[in-house]
């Protein structure tokens, strides 16, 4: 009997573990793609739009990764009269995917849940530019190699003394934590980084080669070379010959497009900035030279041989709530959702803002360039603006010229803190 049917994207990553533990539990699943953007049908079933998705054949309806996958788990469901302190579930006898223990149990969910938000969020920053799926931006992509490896030690230390994450049998954290970090080997994780996490590779290999694991989503192969930014080409346009231009005739505008052409069309307002002469650094050039050159060694010194302060000024950029702050990946995403409302500024400033310390003990800060000496018309187009506090910064002051330098490094601590994320506006 069917089980049910689970929408997913075969080799996305949160998909291959629920389809390894159906395999597991013998659960017979209807398996149906899934292709972006989502339909309207599907938005019925995930009204996020995210994968994957389980639709039970009673019609039960289940999202997020870890809940389907706990749900494909058989268990028998102990009634709370005689339940003890120390099991609170009977699972299927031939499977310990869910431990033995309530203490299994939660470490088990731990490490589902470190894999589900640290480990692939940050992963994802490293490979997904490499194969188109996101801007690429080198600085971007050496900062999340940096994160990642910072991210993966954790793994690597823990595995030194241990086979398996939780207990010495395979748990279903470690199918979750292996399919999550399985898109690494296939793209990035070449022989150099394997020597440099020997404990992960180990116990990643040994999870991907068991055989109910090949069964469902094939054999999985560990890559020599890791996989290259390649440029998309650009179109060469074509010259066609000239046409001569054929006399149009007049068209006799009807009565209500008359009444229309009656009113002339508001022009579009101009960005405040764009009232300023046209400076002699031109932005474009400078964002062209930090993405493509090293920070340090060429990037910054091209900035201040060219930067014009009476053409432009730089500002120090603090959020104002750090203490509101929780998880690394939610700051960093604050972040982003604030670059994104500055878009209407885009081609007059440049900035880089990151994220400092530990999950509930953090902070953001970073500096940016601005097109004139007020940072308001630049900022005030985005919404949340006032979340954060401005400070005119004098180039001509070491401390400030450090600080810019290292904000746009992203290698440096700042107020005790490690550097953990960082997002560039340009």
């Amino acid at each position: 009997m069917v089980f049910g049917k689970l929408y997913g994207v075969e080799t996305n990553p949160r998909t291959i573990p629920l389809r390894v533990v159906a395999k597991v539990n013998n659960l017979e699943i209807d398996f149906v793609g899934v292709d972006f953007p989502v339909s309207a049908e599907y938005l019925k079933i995930n009204p996020v739009g995210k994968i994957p998705a389980f639709v039970g054949s009673n019609g039960f309806v289940l999202t997020e990764c870890i809940a389907i996958a706990i749900y494909f788990i058989p268990v028998l469901i102990i009634p709370v009269e005689i339940l003890t302190l120390k099991i609170f579930v009977s699972q299927n006898e031939k499977t310990t995917l869910l431990g033995k223990t309530k203490e299994d149990y939660a470490s088990i969910l731990k490490w589902m849940s470190f894999a589900n938000s640290d480990v692939i969020s940050t992963l994802s920053k490293w490979y997904l530019p490499l194969i188109g799926r996101e801007a690429y931006n080198k600085k971007n992509v050496d900062a999340a190699i940096v994160s990642t490896k910072k991210i993966l030690s954790v793994f690597e230390q823990h595995l030194h003394h241990h086979t398996f994450l939780v207990t010495e049998k395979l748990t279903l954290a470690d199918i979750f934590a292996a399919s999550i970090v399985g898109r690494g080997y296939e793209l990035v994780f070449d022989p150099e980084f394997r020597v440099e996490f020997p404990n992960m590779t180990r116990w990643w290999e040994t999870v991907v080669n068991q055989p109910y694991f090949k069964e469902a989503v094939g054999e999985k192969k560990v890559i020599n070379e890791a996989v290259k930014y390649i440029p998309p080409k650009k179109e060469e346009k074509k010259k066609e010959a000239p046409k001569a231009a054929a006399p149009k005739a007049e068209k006799k505008p009807t009565a209500d497009e008359e009444e229309e052409d009656a009113t002339p069309a508001e022009p579009k307002a101009k960005h405040p900035l764009d009232l300023l002469a046209k400076p002699t650094m031109i932005l474009d050039d400078w964002k062209r030279k930090y993405s493509n050159d090293d920070t340090r060694s060429a990037a910054l010194p091209w900035f201040w041989e060219h930067y014009k302060p009476e053409e432009y000024s730089l500002w120090k950029v603090d959020y104002k709530y750090n203490d509101e702050l929780t998880q690394i990946f939610m700051t960093s995403n604050l972040i982003g959702g604030f670059f994104n409302r500055l878009e209407a500024s885009r081609k007059h400033i440049f900035g880089s803002m990151s994220v400092y310390g530990e999950s509930n003990n953090s902070i953001v800060s970073g500096a940016f360039l601005v097109r004139g000496q007020d940072y308001l018309p630049a900022f005030d187009v985005a919404p949340d603006w006032e979340s954060y506090e401005f400070t005119k910064l004098d180039p001509t002051k070491a401390e400030d010229k450090e600080f810019v330098e290292d904000q746009w490094s992203w290698d440096k601590d700042y107020q005790g803190k490690k550097w953990a994320d960082g997002k560039v506006f340009k």
